[in-house]
């Protein structure tokens, strides 16, 4: 690229773009898919000439994409007023670990041999940043990034992902474990919530070819046939679990629920708990109580959020879902 470079004509990218091409360079998702879309979105924006028409991208071989994005991202740093070192210790560590955690062709390992001056781009970093990039920068002084990890629950390295259906075991299952002694940030356990039995299918599928890590899927109980779609893909350290009955808010404890919800409607109603023990599911049961308060509508993630600040001890966790967690834990 050395050759080139001279006759490259370049808009600097703001500290704000750097800092958005970091984060998402970072971010838990297959190399080849994130690097060639901040590439090709680096050069749309910011190479001026040669000047390439979105379509014509995709004909750039990933050895050039890699160059071109590479000089504009270290150029921009330059004008920003950073020296550039040789230090490519964050780059060699990148490369090694997302080629612990994928299996990649040698296209994609052309992307990731990337000279990105990451000893400068981290100089742009606030105190309040994502995790991802917390752990992209500690590794530039770090020796043990899984000590840091521990002991900063930076959540990355990722060494095992779960698969769930919806936001409500998003926001809860984090919380319950770590009241079962397991933290997720500090054990590199990453969870994706899919928006749907279907989308778990498809996204199981997406990962299994390629993804080196352990999967751990958690399904409703009306999923089955799902179960059965995933079933023949499931690698021996995967695991799928299927929720003995309806979905994850039936599995919180009614004493729980019930709290959540007198915090709820303190001012002015209080919910008896017996209210909460009929046999219907517990999504429906809350719909049709805030109907009757007159409240706005019932979300299962503005609830799923308040009810993970009334969760306080170990009683607040059902046997179901402990034993969810004793699973997570197992997966390495």
């Amino acid at each position: 690229m050395d050759n080139v470079s001279k006759s490259l004509k370049i808009k600097p990218m703001s500290e704000e773009q750097l800092i958005i091409s970091a984060d998402r360079l970072t971010r838990f998702k297959h190399p080849e898919t994130k690097y060639t879309r901040v590439f090709k979105d680096i050069l749309s924006n910011n190479l001026i000439q040669p000047k390439f028409k979105k379509r014509e991208l995709d004909n750039v071989s990933y050895i050039e994409l890699r160059d071109y994005a590479e000089e504009i991202i270290n150029y921009s740093l330059v004008q920003l007023g950073f020296n550039l070192t040789d230090n490519f210790l964050i780059n060699q560590r990148l490369y090694d670990y997302e080629n612990s955690i994928f299996l990649l062709d040698t296209n994609t390992q052309e992307l990731l041999k990337n000279r990105i001056n990451y000893d400068a781009l981290i100089k742009l970093f606030k105190t309040d940043i994502p995790k991802n990039l917390q752990w992209l920068k500690s590794l530039s002084t770090e020796a043990d990034i899984t000590l840091v990890r521990s002991e900063k629950s930076q959540l990355y390295p990722i060494e095992r992902v779960i698969i769930t259906e919806g936001i409500t075991e998003e926001i809860l299952l984090p919380v319950f474990a770590r009241l079962c002694g397991y933290d997720f940030d500090k054990t590199g356990t990453y969870l994706i919530s899919a928006g749907g039995k279907n989308q778990v299918v498809k996204l199981f599928y997406k990962l299994y070819e390629t993804l080196k890590l352990p999967v751990y899927i958690l399904l409703d109980k009306d999923a089955e046939s799902n179960l059965e779609e995933i079933k023949p893909k499931l690698r021996e350290f995967d695991k799928i679990h299927l929720l003995k009955s309806g979905e994850f808010e039936d599995l919180l404890p009614p004493e729980l629920v019930q709290r959540t919800l007198n915090d709820d409607f303190k001012n002015f109603s209080q919910i008896e708990l017996e209210t909460l023990k009929q046999n219907i599911p517990m999504a429906k049961l809350l719909e049709e109580l805030f109907k009757e308060k007159g409240l706005h509508e019932f979300k299962k993630s503005e609830f799923a959020e308040h009810v993970a600040r009334q969760i306080t001890s170990k009683k607040d966790v059902s046997t179901e879902i402990a034993d969810i967690v004793e699973e997570i834990k197992s997966k390495k």
